[in-house]
């Protein structure tokens, strides 16, 4: 058995895009996996399950939503040791930022692996107090104030397609949670 951490895209956004945590894990629990848990209602759910392709979980877990909510809800699927590494690169990279930097760090979780072109084109938008940087299947946003920023997850997908952001903060909280 595996475990993976699947992060939901555009849930509970408007009237017509509900998905609150009890539905995610009856659909879940629906699609055949087990150990389902949710974190906070933003689409963070725990997952244990036989298949051992991460491509696998997101297309079981993408179909079981679409069936259960009637709308494509896209997944990103990480293994418990590559999120423990995304806090860790996201620590490290805000770190990096020049004295006084009183910004906020973020990071998109890929649907699918990025292309080398994709990554090139967002990392070359950052600036001195502002920066992008790519690790396996996780964008990290460094930025002042992310509604206000050019580094969002609409850059992050516009270079390197579907993803879902979340802030350090939350990962932190599933990382001690669930790795």
């Amino acid at each position: 058995m595996a475990d993976y951490v699947a992060f939901l895209r555009a849930i509970n956004l408007g009237a017509t895009r509900k998905f609150d945590k009890a539905a995610i894990v009856a659909a879940t629990e629906g699609a055949r996996f087990t150990g389902v848990a949710t974190h906070i209602n933003t689409g963070n759910v725990r997952v244990t399950t036989r298949l051992r392709s991460r491509e696998r979980v997101r297309d079981v877990l993408e179909a079981a939503y679409l069936a259960d909510r009637g709308f494509a809800v896209p997944v990103a699927v990480l293994t418990p040791e590559e999120l423990r590494q995304a806090v860790v690169d996201g620590h490290a990279l805000a770190a990096t930022m020049p004295e006084g930097w009183d910004g906020r760090a973020y990071a998109s979780l890929m649907r699918d692996e990025p292309t080398p072109e994709g990554v090139a084109a967002l990392e070359a938008c950052s600036t001195e107090d502002e920066l992008a940087v790519v690790r396996g299947r996780v964008a990290h946003l460094m930025v002042r104030g992310y509604g206000t920023s050019r580094m969002t997850n609409v850059a992050v997908e516009r270079q390197l397609g579907v993803s879902t952001n979340r802030a350090l903060t939350v990962l932190e909280q599933v990382v001690t949670k669930w790795c």
